[in-house]
């Protein structure tokens, strides 16, 4: 059952790394990628985008100056190529919510990273606690409610170079609690991402898509990965909203 507390459709930008938890370590969810029960992810179509970019009236987010202009070095040194093959991918190949210690999982370590006032079990299941979703503002009290969301989906980094990983590698990257990859969001508003770039897909509360196109571009930046044109071009106008 939701449980919806506070809508905060005013909020700005959500730190990553706001305390947080949310899930069980019995609890699988869904971070839809366009995957369904196939297990293979469809490719990226500027055709079908559901992207909704903020209108030219509204600022998409006031994110640090600084930060942004780190993003625009980032994203120029990028490599631009054309998506490649979904040959081969399969969810398996990026081993996902890997132990971190004391009995804790990723998922569960971001659950406890990106939640307010939680608490855990032994096992560390979350007990109490609320989630805020920075892609739309909405808090939760069920982390059943909460899914961990991959900034750049995992079949999104198979077409832009992580096909050529090692598996332990992709591993690396499913469960990188050092970057700003990882993040605690509403349900269905990470289903209805799937494994979308941000020409099709941004998040619905506009005030966080500055900093979502920052984040894009770092993780893109840190693991080497390439950049479609389109997608650059929509980074670059979702950084001139900043």
């Amino acid at each position: 059952m939701r449980t919806l507390t506070t809508p905060r459709t005013g909020l700005i930008a959500f730190s990553v790394f706001s305390a947080a938890l949310l899930g069980s370590c019995g609890v699988v969810t869904l971070e839809a990628e366009g995957e369904g029960g196939s297990g293979l992810a469809s490719s990226r179509s500027v055709s079908s985008a559901t992207a909704t970019p903020a209108s030219s009236g509204d600022s998409g987010g006031t994110g640090d100056s600084a930060d942004e202009e780190t993003a625009r070095k980032q994203l120029a040194e990028l490599t631009v190529a054309a998506d490649g093959s979904m040959d081969g991918y399969d969810r398996d190949r990026f081993p996902h919510w890997s132990e971190q210690g004391d009995n804790c999982n990723t998922r569960e370590v971001v659950l406890k990273r990106d939640g307010t006032g939680v608490e855990v079990d032994e096992k560390c299941r979350p007990t109490s606690g609320s989630w805020t979703s920075p892609y739309d503002g909405d808090t939760w009290t069920d982390p059943s409610d909460v899914d961990i969301d991959h900034v750049v989906p995992l079949a999104e980094a198979w077409r832009s170079g992580a096909d050529t990983w090692t598996d332990e590698r992709r591993e690396e990257f499913a469960n990188d609690l050092d970057g700003v990859n990882l993040l605690a969001v509403t349900d269905n508003v990470n289903q209805a991402k799937g494994d979308k770039a941000p020409e099709e897909w941004q998040p619905p509360l506009e005030s966080y898509r500055c900093t979502y196109a920052i984040h894009w571009i770092d993780v893109k930046h840190t693991w080497k990965l390439t950049v479609e044109k389109d997608e650059k071009a929509t980074l670059e106008e979702m950084l001139d909203r900043c």
